[in-house]
């Protein structure tokens, strides 16, 4: 088992390999890059038009977006993971002694090193068409550092459903649930504009917390207590997320 002084080293070096395997596997990074800042543009240009949030589309969507970066780049954490588990990699990496926690960690944190650039990108492009936040330096690093524990919970979530699939096929069927929870939440229509059999889920699923946040953070607005809503979720998604990864690997790798 690898020692609390070796795990720092070797989820960095684990870190590092697994962003060399982005990096070499360009059509999958400009994908997981270019399709969420593609969806926001064509929500703001094909429907912004048709939907009333009560300002600028572009200035509502912009978080929803956000966390559409966060499910594709957990979706290829969890392919990468179980691609790593039907190649063996894993045996070797347990036959060198290396833990499950450091393997899975640096997954993680490669997978929240390239949602960090997905979602800088799309902010970026948001900025060019339009969004123009009104917060100060404090909601700024308010809302990076709630978006930080999104992307990391989701991370291990991703870890997790990994472990669980046989294949790499599967492993992305998993995760479609994380790609497609921002559709029915706050992120790109008013909830009370939808089906009134959907209001329930919409308001109290994780997303919608994260999202009304986000929002309300970056735009300089009362959040109310939708930040300690929102950083309850991700802390109970992380923890049973950790707690369902350990579990997993152990059986895994008997």
């Amino acid at each position: 088992m690898t020692t609390p002084t070796a795990f720092a080293p070797t989820a960095v070096a684990l870190t590092g390999r697994s962003l060399r395997i982005s990096s070499r596997q360009p059509d999958a990074l400009i994908t997981a890059l270019m399709l969420p800042v593609m969806l926001m543009l064509i929500f703001v240009y094909f429907f912004g038009g048709a939907i009333d949030t009560g300002t600028a589309y572009v200035t509502y969507v912009v978080p929803g977006a956000m966390l559409l970066c966060a499910g594709f780049g957990a979706a290829s954490t969890a392919v990468a993971v179980a691609d790593d588990m039907r190649n063996g990699v894993v045996d070797r990496l347990r036959s060198l002694d290396v833990g499950g926690v450091p393997i899975l960690a640096g997954h993680v944190a490669a997978s929240v090193a390239r949602n960090l650039i997905s979602t800088a990108l799309v902010l970026a492009v948001a900025l060019a068409i339009g969004f123009r936040p009104q917060a100060g330096p404090l909601g700024f690093l308010a809302a990076a550092g709630l978006l930080l524990a999104y992307i990391t919970a989701i991370s291990w979530l991703a870890a997790a459903l990994g472990l669980l699939a046989k294949t790499p096929e599967a492993a992305g069927g998993f995760t479609f649930l994380m790609m497609f929870l921002p559709y029915p939440s706050s992120a790109f229509v008013p909830i009370d504009t939808m089906p009134g059999w959907l209001h329930g889920f919409a308001d109290h699923q994780p997303l919608t917390p994260v999202i009304e946040s986000l929002r309300a953070l970056l735009l300089d607005q009362p959040a109310g207590n939708s930040p300690w809503v929102a950083l309850i979720w991700c802390a109970g998604i992380l923890a049973l997320a950790v707690v369902l990864s350990a579990t997993l690997f152990e059986r895994r790798t008997r």
